[in-house]
């Protein structure tokens, strides 16, 4: 049995919450790095790259734990959607998203910061949306503000009424945390859940 530490290298709620649900103890700390895509980028490789940095970034002050790290990445129309930061970014993405499917993929690292063993899996989810109205959109932003969330809506919070469909291998990815993953790679390291 594993007795190392685990930290989250993440300071989303919806992360935290998510790994809760694992009822195993776990630490956080915010990762600080940029998360700018590279030029030429594909969103699996800017995901992976991501969780990797943030995993990394954290493993400077916890030598000994075991990091998770995540990132999520949007794509619309071959076109990478981040986070939108503003209310403005945030109502652009909402109407360029309406009617259509989107894809969002979750990368998971764990990084063994002990012995350097580091794991790493991309999630895919695709999510259509709804033709909703430029009067949804205000009501919605306004209720939720989701200006950290990549693509602007929150499947896991009222972000769900703009959504017609959800199609994937593991719905708590596309709230930012593949758990179904996280586990089995948590088991690889000798961290036992049931």
């Amino acid at each position: 049995m594993n007795s190392q530490p685990i930290v989250l290298a993440s300071t989303s709620i919806y992360r935290s919450a998510l790994l809760e649900r694992l009822k195993i103890s776990f630490e956080t700390a915010a990762p600080g790095i940029d998360e700018t895509p590279f030029p030429g980028e594909t969103p699996v490789q800017t995901s992976a790259r991501l969780s990797r940095e943030k995993a990394h970034a954290v493993a400077e002050n916890y030598p000994n734990a075991l990091i998770i790290g995540s990132d999520q990445v949007a794509l619309l129309d071959g076109q990478q959607l981040g986070k939108p930061l503003t209310h403005e970014n945030a109502v652009r993405q909402l109407k360029a998203m309406r009617g259509k499917t989107i894809t969002f993929y979750t990368a998971l690292t764990l990084l063994n910061a002990l012995n350097g063993e580091t794991q790493t899996e991309v999630v895919e989810n695709r999510v259509a949306f709804r033709n909703y109205n430029d009067r949804e959109i205000e009501s919605y932003l306004i209720k939720e503000q989701p200006y950290h969330c990549a693509g602007s809506a929150k499947s896991e919070g009222l972000g769900i009424a703009l959504i017609s469909r959800m199609e994937g291998d593991d719905p708590n990815a596309l709230v930012g945390l593949p758990l179904i993953s996280l586990i089995a790679m948590l088991e690889k390291q000798g961290v036992q859940i049931l």
